[in-house]
């Protein structure tokens, strides 16, 4: 598969976190990040908008067992 780099603007505790993971956690991060992207991408050519797309996956999320607070915990911990 090609790759190319992007740019993106998330918070500075974001950013540290992912500076400081060891080689292996980058590649599965971004692996991650690239699975959600071409998702939401593939949502938008079918005409859901972002915000249809984010509701979904907060309805996922919540259905795997994340609530606010530990929400609020991963965010605190970064």
């Amino acid at each position: 598969m090609e790759t190319k780099t992007i740019n993106l603007q998330v918070s500075a505790g974001v950013a540290d976190a992912y500076e400081s993971a060891s080689a292996e956690e980058k590649r599965k991060l971004e692996a991650l990040l690239s699975s959600r992207l071409r998702e939401a991408v593939q949502h938008r050519k079918r005409g859901r908008s972002l915000e249809e797309i984010m509701d979904e996956m907060s309805r996922r999320a919540q259905q795997r067992g994340l609530t606010r607070e530990k929400l609020d915990e991963i965010l605190d911990d970064e």
